[in-house]
């Protein structure tokens, strides 16, 4: 089962939050919380916070032990951008984007060596099919011109 937490509006550029996130899917839960620890950038901090988020979450939503979970994926994406502007020469303006991202972590237990459909297969003691080749179509046959 897997377990999620977002943080939403942070106010970071989601390429620089994707930066660290990269960093910490597939790893465990408990050798994430250090990579974070000791990355010294302000998406550290953020992806921490919602890493441990989505830790109590498992523990008291769900009442299972998260540390043996690993980070199944954290992703960034783009959220709204305020609009500002910056005084230039000549009383002209330029547009300042002050963007913002939603950070999404999800966690959840370890998948094992075996596949669902290899397991259901064991069960029922009958082996897997091949998918079947397609067929090839016969080349059209030319027809020849009969000169009498």
């Amino acid at each position: 089962m897997s377990v999620r937490s977002v943080l939403k509006y942070a106010r970071i550029s989601s390429q620089k939050a994707r930066q660290v996130t990269r960093a910490i899917t597939g790893l465990p839960v408990s050798q994430a919380l250090s990579v974070l620890d000791f990355t010294p950038k302000k998406a550290a901090f953020l992806v921490g916070k919602t890493l441990r988020s989505a830790i109590a979450n498992a523990e008291n939503n769900h009442e299972q032990d998260a540390s043996e979970f690993i980070v199944e994926s954290a992703i960034a994406t783009p959220g709204p951008a305020l609009a500002r502007i910056m005084p230039r020469a000549r009383g002209s303006a330029a547009p300042i984007k002050k963007r913002m991202t939603h950070i999404t972590v999800v966690i959840g237990a370890p998948k094992t060596a075996e596949t669902p459909a290899a397991e259901e297969g064991a069960k029922a003691g009958k082996t897997a099919k091949k998918p079947a080749a397609k067929k090839k179509a016969a080349p059209k046959a030319k027809k020849e011109k009969v000169s009498e």
